[in-house]
């Protein structure tokens, strides 16, 4: 036995296979793409090629990998365990149901599951823009058991989105409260505020604040945000067509580091 085992990531909309050690440190990456095999440890070669057989695609070329850059590095050194790139939208949620499913008999649904399609559906439409150099996280875990729902970071800028479940419903809007059909009131646009306030901290960069309403029959509001981005579900994608403001290699970096558990423990 090799003792390596294989961690499937992804990048930039392709999946790369880490091979790891144990203990977490990787010792070669396979990337599908180009079709090659990058060792950081030329006497592990045979062991990482035993360890890759299952998931190897057909012919690949094998050796030293490119000069990596500052983002690259850091991947190499993130224990897959501290790895926030895996997470499903709606993580958090779907370990909570897992955990503490709600009884049968209860006369109405659990809001946990509006809350998780909220989330998923959000998650989708996110995941797609992989392929225009945008990247998202989900269910990043903050300190006192919150969680921003959605992180996206792409050319354009860095966004926090807050999923909320609307689906046929009428959603007012009085900053910062928010009302979604005959549900009680509750001060959304301060928590999605929050959430991007402790992302521009941990990243040491700015993060646009995003409601993002799934589904809402109309949208209405007194006194409409100025500084948080009010959008459907169907115009998520509109923000991959903002301007520019990030270099490719300023965006890779602020992705490493936002994958990193580590980095959201001091917000």
């Amino acid at each position: 036995m090799s003792g390596l085992r294989v961690v499937p990531t992804w990048r930039n909309g392709q999946e790369r296979l880490y091979v790891c050690l144990t203990d977490g440190q990787n010792v070669a990456w396979y990337d599908r793409e180009a079709a090659r095999v990058n060792l950081l440890s030329e006497d592990r070669k045979e062991d990482v090629l035993d360890a890759l057989v299952p998931f190897l695609t057909g012919p690949v070329t094998v050796g030293p990998p490119p000069f990596p850059t500052p983002a690259e590095l850091a991947l190499l050194n993130l224990h897959p365990d501290d790895d926030l790139a895996p997470n499903r939208p709606g993580e958090a949620l779907l370990v909570a149901l897992d955990r503490d499913p709600a009884p049968t008999h209860r006369l109405r649904p659990d809001p946990r599951r509006r809350a998780l399609l909220a989330e998923q559906t959000v998650g989708e439409v996110l995941d797609r823009l992989a392929g225009a150099g945008w990247h998202a996280l989900h269910s990043i875990p903050l300190p006192g058991g919150d969680h921003i729902h959605h992180l996206l970071i792409g050319p354009g800028g860095l966004f926090a989105l807050h999923a909320v479940y609307a689906r046929k419903h009428r959603v007012q809007l009085a900053d910062p409260m928010v009302t979604v059909g005959r549900r009680e009131s509750l001060p959304l646009l301060r928590r999605v505020r929050a959430d991007a306030d402790r992302a521009s901290y941990a990243l040491t960069a700015e993060v646009h604040p995003v409601l993002a309403l799934v589904s809402p029959a109309h949208v209405s509001g007194s006194a409409m945000p100025r500084d948080v981005h009010v959008v459907r579900d169907s115009e998520i994608a509109e923000l991959a067509r903002l301007g520019g403001t990030l270099k490719p290699a300023d965006v890779e970096g602020l992705y490493a580091m936002a994958r990193d558990r580590n980095t959201w423990g001091r917000v």
